[in-house]
This record gives C-alpha cells, sequence and structure tokens, in this order.
C-alpha cells in the first residue's frame, strides 16, 4: 500500500500486488493481474507506467503519478509518500512482485545520495509551458512566465495595452509587447523615452530667410526693417516703401532692398535724408564764368551774365549802375540812372508773394516818389505796392512755373512841384525762375 498526500489531505490507495504463478512445464501462457504485463527477461510481471503509455493521461493541471497498477490525476503541489507494504496474501511469492525504485523525496526532487535534490523541469522539458512563454525552475516546481510587455491570464499571454496608462506625454503607440512614444511636431522625445521638450527649430536650420524666433512647439519667422513677410510665413519680401506715399521725398524716392533713398535733382543736394537744397556753383567754383562775367547762382543752376551791361546811351560809372548823361539829346526820356540786380525764385510759389523791395537810396526835400513796373511784365505776373514815399514792394501775382526768366525794369519817378522838377531812376531786376518748387 502506498499514501498519497493533495494539498492537505493524505488519503491512502490499496492497489493490488501482481500476483505472478510460477510456470510449469504445461503453462501454455502466463497471466498477470490489470495494470501489469509479463516481462519475458525477469520472469515477473512488471507494472505498466500509464503516464507513459497513455495520451493525455491526466487532463488541464492535473500532473499524472503513476502507482503499481495503476496511476493517479493529482494537483503538480501533490506530493506521493510511501506507505507499508500490505501483507503477503496466502500463496504470493514475494520476490515476484513488481516493484518501482522507491523515491523518499517531495515532489519536484529525487534523490542523490542521502539527501534530496531539485528536479529542474525546465531542463528536462517536463514542463507545460506555451512555446511564448520562458520556464522558470523552483524549487520543487516551475513556473511559465510571459514575455516583459505581456501578461498571463489563464495559460496563455496576452499584450498589455500599456498606452492604458498614459505612460507617454503627447502620444502612445502600442506594440506587441511594447510601446512607443511619439511626440507632436516641434518637439522630440527627451533621455526617458517617454516625455516630450521643445526642439529649437532656429538652431536646427529652420527655413526663415532672415530672422527666426524659437517658440514652444514651433517657431516664428521675422524680418528685418524694410521687409515684409511674404505668403509663406518664411520668406522676407522687400517694401517698396516709394509707393506707399509721394511725401517721402522732396524729389525723388529710389526703392532699394531694406530701405528707400531721396535724389536730387543736377543742381541741387540732399539736406538731411528728404529734402533737396540749390548747389551755389558760384560758391564751390562749379561754373564756367570768365573774367569779365559774373557768376550769378540761381535755383538749379549758375548764370554767367557781363559785368559791363550798359548799353547805349547809359555809360557804366561802377559795378551794377549805369547812367545816361542829361547832355545826351538820348537820354531826355529815359531814366537817369540804371542798377542791375539778380534774384531767383522757386516755381509753383504761392501768391500774392513780397519778392522783392524797391528803396530810395537818395531824397530831395519836397519830391514825390512813386514806383512803377516800366517793361518787362508783358503777361502781367508782377505788380507793385508802394509802401511809403521811398520804397515799394514787388509782388508776384501769379504762380509761375520754370525754368523761366524775367528782366523787369522798376522805375521810381520823383517829382517836385515847388521847382517844376522831374527826374527817374531804374532798377533791371533780372527774375529766374527755377524748375522746381524747391
Amino acid at each position: 500500500m502506498q499514501g498519497v498526500c493533495a494539498a492537505i489531505l493524505c488519503v491512502s490507495v490499496f492497489l493490488r500486488s501482481a500476483i505472478s504463478q510460477p510456470p510449469t512445464e504445461s503453462d501454455t501462457y502466463t497471466e498477470c493481474t490489470d495494470g501489469y504485463q509479463w516481462d519475458p527477461q525477469t520472469q515477473h510481471c512488471k507494472d505498466i507506467n500509464e503516464c507513459e503509455t497513455l495520451l493525455e493521461a491526466c487532463k488541464g493541471e492535473m500532473k499524472c503519478f503513476n502507482h503499481y497498477g495503476g496511476y493517479l490525476c493529482l494537483p503538480r503541489s501533490a506530493s506521493v509518500i510511501p506507505a507499508p507494504d500490505p501483507p503477503s496474501q496466502p500463496g504470493t511469492n514475494l520476490e515476484s512482485t513488481a516493484r518501482e525504485p522507491f523515491n523518499p523525496c517531495p515532489l519536484g526532487y529525487e534523490p542523490q545520495g542521502d539527501s534530496c535534490v531539485d528536479v529542474n523541469e525546465c531542463e528536462r522539458d517536463e514542463h507545460d509551458c506555451q512555446p511564448s512563454q520562458q520556464c522558470i525552475n523552483i524549487p520543487g516546481a516551475f513556473i511559465c512566465q510571459c514575455p516583459e510587455g505581456y501578461r498571463k491570464i489563464g495559460t496563455e499571454c496576452i499584450d498589455i495595452d500599456e498606452c492604458r496608462y498614459r505612460y507617454c506625454q503627447h502620444r502612445c503607440v502600442n506594440v506587441p509587447g511594447s510601446f512607443s512614444c511619439q511626440c507632436e511636431p516641434g518637439f522630440q522625445l527627451a533621455g526617458n523615452n517617454r516625455s516630450c521638450i521643445d526642439v529649437n527649430e532656429c538652431d536646427m536650420g529652420a527655413p526663415c530667410q532672415q530672422r527666426c524666433y524659437n517658440t514652444y512647439g514651433t517657431f516664428l519667422c521675422r524680418c528685418d526693417l524694410g521687409y515684409e513677410l511674404g505668403p509663406d510665413g518664411f520668406a522676407c519680401n522687400d517694401i517698396d516703401e516709394c509707393s506707399y506715399s509721394s511725401y517721402l521725398c522732396q524729389f525723388q524716392c529710389v526703392n532699394e532692398p531694406g530701405k528707400f533713398s531721396c535724389q536730387c535733382p543736377e543742381g541741387y543736394q540732399l539736406l538731411g535724408t528728404r529734402l533737396c537744397q540749390d548747389i551755389n556753383e558760384c560758391e564751390t567754383g562749379e561754373h564756367q564764368c570768365t573774367e569779365g562775367q559774373t557768376c550769378v547762382n540761381i535755383y538749379g543752376a549758375s548764370q554767367c551774365v557781363d559785368t559791363n551791361r550798359c548799353q547805349s546811351p547809359y555809360v557804366q560809372v561802377s559795378d551794377n549802375r549805369c547812367v545816361c548823361p542829361v547832355t545826351k539829346p538820348a537820354c531826355r526820356d529815359l531814366p537817369f540812372s540804371i542798377v542791375q540786380r539778380y534774384m531767383s525764385i522757386t516755381s509753383e510759389r504761392s501768391v500774392p508773394s513780397d519778392i522783392f523791395q524797391i528803396q530810395a537810396t537818395s531824397v530831395y526835400p519836397g519830391a514825390y516818389n512813386t514806383f512803377r513796373i516800366r517793361s518787362g511784365d508783358h503777361d502781367g505776373d508782377f505788380y507793385i505796392r508802394q509802401i511809403n514815399n521811398i520804397s515799394a514792394m514787388l509782388v508776384l501775382a501769379r504762380a509761375v512755373t520754370g525754368p523761366q526768366e524775367y528782366t523787369l525794369d522798376l522805375e521810381m519817378v520823383s517829382v517836385n512841384p515847388l521847382l517844376s522838377y522831374q527826374t527817374s531812376s531804374a532798377l533791371r531786376l533780372s527774375v529766374y525762375v527755377g524748375p522746381y518748387a524747391f
């Protein structure tokens, strides 16, 4: 008899002993009891190991234990301990009873000398782990372990969906047995492969044409002064400042990459950044006047006039002054003296505009002075406004456009009624109208 312990319950199982009758000369066959078979070599009945001969002798998680004349299906944690042999029956040949070697060790162990050593079921392939599982030997038994990223449900290994636990900061992609984290555009995985950190696109060759500013998760392109960002958000296009306003420059606006500049016409120079100032060629020496000529600066150019502009019957008495001697009959109806003067005005000047003041240089007691335009004002563009007995103002009556030149003879007539005396003098004023309003 052998005793069987399963969990905490111990039971005794009595198996029939194999009784073999010694053969005689008249015997033609030998008969063994159930669970045994005749072994012609030993001339005994030998126990049949049903755990080896029967296919799937035990189902599920049960383990097959062979016994004399039969077998048991017990949990894997059960142990078989020996029990005293049953008493011999009359006529039984004890020496002929089939016995397997006795194992005094617990389940999962085997005797080695005087001690019990663990049986490595994994190395002996005495386990029922699935192909996808790993057999791990433990003292007295073994366990079936799933690979990392799987969990065991029943006897199967099921993939763990790590994404449901929100391991990733941005996006999680589950794959069999594992997972991977992905970041949104503008970010990259940190060293822990889970967090996302900002990418500095400006240091990684962002396609900004001029200036790049990194922001959280993206970047911005900006342009230098004088440029504007294109529709694609990367390119910088030049701003044509000249097309926005006609008042940026006094004369001409020239657009340049990223800026603009003002230019002035010939005879002018830039004053500051946008205004034009006349160049005085007479002072700079940029004129072609000869020794017998006088340089007269006008807007945008210069004029070379003869130093002696006196015409007969006048004679020159000093620079710019001519007199007509009373001894000459031709001088009777002419002003006694003519003084040469020059001035320049801009085009499109607002009117009426005072442009030149006439002043008497000598006054006789009891004389009355009047002023008039003697010649040169054919279209009535000017008029005289008398201020008092010794001065008057030349007024521009209509806006004029240059370049053009006026030669006006401004006459002062002096009358002395007490002495019945009348005389006159003239100022010959050359007025040059410049080509521009500056």
